[in-house]
């Protein structure tokens, strides 16, 4: 379960635009935006360093954040909701954070973990994970890191989903059960052999001595076609 709660203190940033952003990245600062329960936005900048050792404690980016805002007292008990990564490096360049109450449910992505080996693929066959997330709800604190499923007991041949997955006290599945696939072990591919194609000219070809039909040497005339006698020309 989540369960853990990590104080996280940002600054509050004045100027927005592309500008000041890149500016601010080239400083070591990740922009961000604190949105409220029916409250103003608050636009913040967070030490990069600062920001992943919250996001790569033991709940991951479940975890939940006090946010104390620079120069305030007050404690905003906030989760990750989204984040942009550079195409090229796959750091964290902005981060959207959502005040909650912690006596209040709400929904998030949590990751599907495939634990032990299938029997299938011990057999030969193909292990395939179809859904690597799911959505759930349960209060902020019991968000789950990540569940983990046991495939073991899967042959060839066998669907898993949703539905075969053990409830979680206080967890909540919102997919549905039967129609979510989360992992299949298929036969193993065999390839089959490309059936032997005779080369141009092979088809006719007579084994030694075998002599040729009556009619089908080339060049071969049909003498009964015809008036004039062979070899000879009508005129």
């Amino acid at each position: 379960m989540a369960g853990e709660r990590i104080k996280l203190e940002v600054a509050e940033r004045e100027t927005r635009g592309s500008a000041n952003t890149r500016r601010l990245r080239k400083e070591g600062l990740i922009p961000g935006v604190l949105y409220g329960r029916g409250k103003t936005p608050h636009a913040f900048c967070v030490p990069e360093r600062e920001l992943r050792r919250v996001l790569t404690g033991s709940s991951g980016l479940h975890a939940i954040l006090d946010v104390v805002l620079e120069g305030q007292k007050t404690t905003h008990a906030s989760i990750l909701k989204d984040y942009q990564q550079d195409a090229i490096t796959g750091r964290i360049v902005h981060i959207d954070l959502h005040e909650v109450r912690l006596d209040q449910p709400i929904q998030a992505q949590v990751v599907i973990e495939l634990v032990g080996e299938s029997a299938g693929t011990k057999e030969g066959g193909v292990l395939s994970q179809v859904s690597r997330e799911i959505n759930v709800e349960a209060l902020p604190m019991e968000i789950p890191e990540r569940i983990e499923v046991d495939i073991s007991e899967m042959n060839i041949g066998d669907t898993l989903r949703l539905a075969d997955v053990a409830k979680q006290e206080g967890v909540t599945f919102l997919d549905d059960p039967e129609e979510t696939v989360l992992a299949t072990v298929t036969p193993p591919t065999v390839e089959e052999e490309p059936e032997e194609v005779l080369e141009e000219g092979e088809e006719g070809e007579l084994a030694e001595g075998e002599e040729a039909p009556e009619g089908a040497a080339e060049g071969e005339t049909d003498s009964s076609s015809g008036d004039g006698e062979p070899g000879t020309t009508e005129g």
